[in-house]
């Protein structure tokens, strides 16, 4: 594959994720192979996407999250939908650092999702679903928690974790050779995926 190929490759890989090249570009599938510098990762689509993997980048595993973990104060990361009649409901619900910036965004998790990395002020539980009240320093959303919605969080890994067949979450960035650089890697462990 020549150099124009591999560009054009790229921006339709880009294009399939609806993800700007300049910003983290986030991969989700199974992991295909490792061998010490790159990982390889089957998608959803079917595609297989190498990417590479510096040696100092931590590797993080997956380990059950639930809304019995959850305490006001803690800042979350909530990926949500919104229904037909306004209200946000969660698809994605786990701790993330404190130091994490702040505030909504689009995401692509699914179709016209969005991210809200904020504290918890509250819940509260109506007819079997919590509600959360997220802070998130300029503003604050409440956001419906169905029983079922898919909750983990991140566990310190190493690289014996990155199994072949295992679910894998792969945040990266382009790099020069106009490939894509991990800036975050997440892999399943003990039947525990991520799931973001």
């Amino acid at each position: 594959m020549n150099p124009f190929q591999k560009l054009f490759s790229i921006i339709l890989i880009c294009s399939s994720i609806s993800i700007a090249c300049g910003q983290n570009i986030n991969w989700r599938g199974t992991i295909a192979s490792y061998d010490g510098k790159s990982l390889g990762v089957n998608l959803r689509n079917g595609q297989t996407i190498l990417i590479d993997l510096p040696e100092a980048l931590p590797i993080s595993t997956t380990e059950p999250f639930s809304m019995a973990d959850i305490k006001p104060g803690m800042v979350l990361g909530v990926t949500t939908v919104n229904r037909a009649d306004g209200s946000k409901v969660a698809i994605d619900v786990r701790p993330i650092s404190a130091t994490a910036p702040q505030g909504l965004s689009a995401y692509d998790l699914q179709p016209q999702s969005t991210m809200t990395n904020a504290v918890l002020e509250a819940t509260v539980l109506n007819a079997e679903t919590h509600e959360l009240v997220l802070n998130y320093k300029t503003g604050s959303v409440k956001v419906l928690v169905p029983a079922g919605t898919p909750m983990s969080r991140a566990a310190p890994g190493s690289r014996s974790d990155l199994v072949t067949g295992q679910s894998v979450y792969v945040a990266s960035k382009p790099n020069s050779a106009n490939g894509f650089t991990a800036v975050r890697v997440q892999v399943g462990k003990n039947g525990i995926n991520p799931t973001q």
